[in-house]
Formats: C-alpha cells, structure tokens, sequence
C-alpha cells in the first residue's frame, strides 16, 4: 500500500466530481470545486474521520469493498480503479523490469516488415525495433542507450516527426502514471524525478495525476521523404512481462497506407 500516493489520488479526483453528477445539491458556499470529504464519505458508506485520515495518508489499508465504493463514489474510469486497487494495496504492484527482450518478441518484430514497430519497457525505453522504424523515424541505435526514450524525447526536444506534441506528451506521462509503480520502482522514480527537475509541462502533467494506459491512438506527422502520415498507434502487452509491442498501422487504401508502402520500398533499397 501506497499511503500518500492513494491520498493525493483521492483528493485529486474528489475535485474533479461536480455534486450534480452523484445527486446532490450545488447549492452553498464551497472552499474548493468538487466534493466535501464528508459528501465522498457518505456516498461510499463510510465514516467520515476514516475517509479523512485516508486522504491524508494516515489511514489503515482499507478493503477491497470500500475501494470499490470509493471508485463508484468518485466516477472513476477502469484505468483509474485498477491504480485506485493497486495504491490501496489490493492489487499487485510489480517493481523493476527486465532489460532482455523475448525471442519471441525478436522474432515478430522481423516478420513485420510491411509496418513499423518497436518494443518499449515501462518507462517508454526503446528496446527494440525493425527496420521501417528506423525509415519512418531513424535509427536508435544512432542515439546514446540513455536517449532511446521517448519520455526524453517529448519532454528534451522531441524528433520532429512527432506531430500533436502535447497530447502525446499528456497520454504517456498518464500511462507511466497508470502502472503504479512510483515512487517504488527506482528506475520510475528516477526519470519521474529527472523531467520533473528539467520540464515544467512533465511537472505539470504528472501532477494532473491523470490515469489512462494507452492501448490505440492515432498520430499525425510530416515524413521529411514521404509527406503527411495518419497513423494509427497500437500498443499490445507481450505475454509473460512488462514490455508492449508499438505498431504503427494504416487503413488499406488511404495515401498514408501508400505512403508506408514507399517507405517499405525505400527501406529494402538501403541498409537501416
């Protein structure tokens, strides 16, 4: 259990509920916008000295039943209600992450070849790729270990590929949040503390305590050779660990799928 992290998650999103939304009247003088302590409490059937002492960090672990009425209480989302379980300690929280990735993995980052592909630890590490990542955004491997980051890319200057910078930079400081592994994990905490010290915005996104893991969006961006690109950005969980799987897609037929396939072209003309 995460004390103070399960407290400040709570009174972050205890302001974000408007009374009106869970029947209560708006009407009266409030010091904050949202819900009272007591209003959640009474809500979640709770008392409310216990309620307090949860956000404040000093109370005991609480049940899985009032975990759950608190995420009913607050309108929590299934991304915010496993990290609610996890800092509340009714969930496992897995600490480091292996630095080796699958055979398997290797393997099918070779037999795609039509489309780019990556393989990213928790921290957004790139730890391995195939060839139409290095066409479409260039080789890693160019780049000191340290670097291959695309937490460092968006919050140091980011490649210039990289289109709508700030909402990207808003989804994957929410999905690092979403793992719950800070401040337990050191390697979380290390770069959490490093952005924190050199980028305002990461200061200001990881402090929104936002929760959302990223499975599927879509980015627009400019290829210096190919032109406009509309993407669609998968991000699957390999069996058996922490790594995911980023694929980079476009719909059959579209210039972007034509685009990509030039791009292919262009890649088995040269070494990456």
């Amino acid at each position: 259990m995460n004390k103070e992290e399960l407290g400040r998650f709570l009174r972050s999103r205890r302001g974000r509920v408007r009374p009106e939304e869970v029947g209560l009247a708006a009407g009266g003088r409030r010091q904050t916008p949202g819900l009272r302590r007591e209003e959640v409490a009474l809500l979640a059937g709770i008392s409310a000295d216990y309620y307090i002492r949860l956000e404040q960090g000093r109370g005991p672990r609480p049940s899985a039943q009032v975990l759950a009425a608190l995420s009913r209480t607050l309108r929590l989302t299934r991304d915010e209600h496993d990290y609610l379980l996890r800092m509340g300690g009714q969930a496992q929280v897995r600490t480091g992450s292996a630095p080796e990735v699958p055979e398997n993995a290797l393997r099918l980052l070779e037999r795609l070849d039509e489309v780019p592909a990556m393989v990213v630890n928790v921290c957004w590490d790139l730890l391995a790729w195939n060839r139409m990542l290095v066409a479409l955004i260039g080789d890693p491997a160019a780049r000191p270990r340290r670097e291959r980051n695309t937490l460092r890319w968006l919050f140091g200057g980011a490649p210039a590929l990289l289109g709508d910078h700030a909402g990207l930079a808003r989804q994957v400081v929410a999905d690092l949040r979403a793992g719950g592994r800070y401040p337990d994990d050191a390697q979380v905490r290390l770069i959490v503390d490093e952005l924190t010290a050199v980028s305002p915005l990461f200061a200001e996104l990881w402090a929104a305590q936002d929760i959302e893991v990223r499975r599927t969006v879509t980015k627009r961006a400019a290829h210096p050779v190919v032109g406009e690109l509309e993407l669609d950005c998968d991000i699957l969980p390999l069996p058996g660990g922490d790594h995911r799987i980023v694929l980079y897609t476009a719909a059959p037929g579209t210039p972007s799928h034509r685009a990509l396939q030039r791009l292919r072209s262009l890649s088995g003309s040269r070494s990456p």
